[in-house]
């Protein structure tokens, strides 16, 4: 796999677009990778999206450019860095309808949600807020048609592709199927994060 396109994106940055989300994933690592084996110098910062990955703070971003170009990298070549188990009360006001549109019971839902390991393929919305990726096509589910003025803190949702847990109270329009406790963004603490790229996440039921 190739990075599709490769954009300088003001005097030090780059932005390289890929064909899919499993491809971003892909590359980002390798991305890692080669940085932590000290081969990628004079890149400062590497934040992947849906399916871009920027580097900022780039040295020489026009050879660097010209090397991304030619890079192969197998999807299958992703990385994880760590685990992280998250406890559900599967509560949510939205689980039924999930389960409907899944064409399942309330139960089968969340053990099929429950059994999955997702992954965190990039971060954004909020401080703490990853998009998890797991589920597969056929579990995609649209956001609601109306979205909530107020989402609560700890409320584990899904919307397209992606499940999500909401880190602080906001507005949303993502199907909430559960509540957790866990802590997703502290700044006391270090790294203040609980989910960053790569990350492997499973959800476990914790009762309803």
């Amino acid at each position: 796999m190739r990075a599709r396109e490769v954009f300088r994106v003001g005097e030090h940055g780059l932005l390289v677009e890929l064909a899919s989300g499993e491809a971003m994933e892909a590359f980002h690592a390798e991305l890692l990778r080669r940085r932590a084996e000290g081969v990628l110098p004079g890149v400062r910062e590497i934040v992947p999206a849906a399916r871009t990955v920027l580097l900022d703070g780039v040295a020489a971003p026009e050879r660097l450019a010209a090397e991304l170009r030619s890079w192969e990298v197998s999807e299958g070549h992703a990385r994880v860095a760590a685990s992280v188990e998250l406890p559900v009360r599967y509560d949510g006001p939205d689980l039924a309808e999930i389960a409907a549109l899944w064409g399942v019971s309330v139960e089968a839902a969340v053990r099929i949600h429950s059994e999955t390991e997702f992954r965190v393929a990039f971060c954004g919305f909020a401080p703490g807020f990853g998009y998890l990726t797991g589920l597969g096509a056929r579990y995609e589910v649209p956001r609601r048609a109306t979205p909530r003025t107020a989402v609560p803190a700890g409320s584990v949702a899904l919307a397209g592709p992606y499940t999500g847990v909401y880190p602080r109270s906001s507005p949303g329009g993502w199907q909430i199927v559960g509540t957790t406790d866990a802590v997703l963004w502290d700044t006391g603490r270090e790294p203040a994060a609980l989910l960053s790229p790569g990350t492997r996440v499973r959800f476990t039921a914790a009762g309803r």
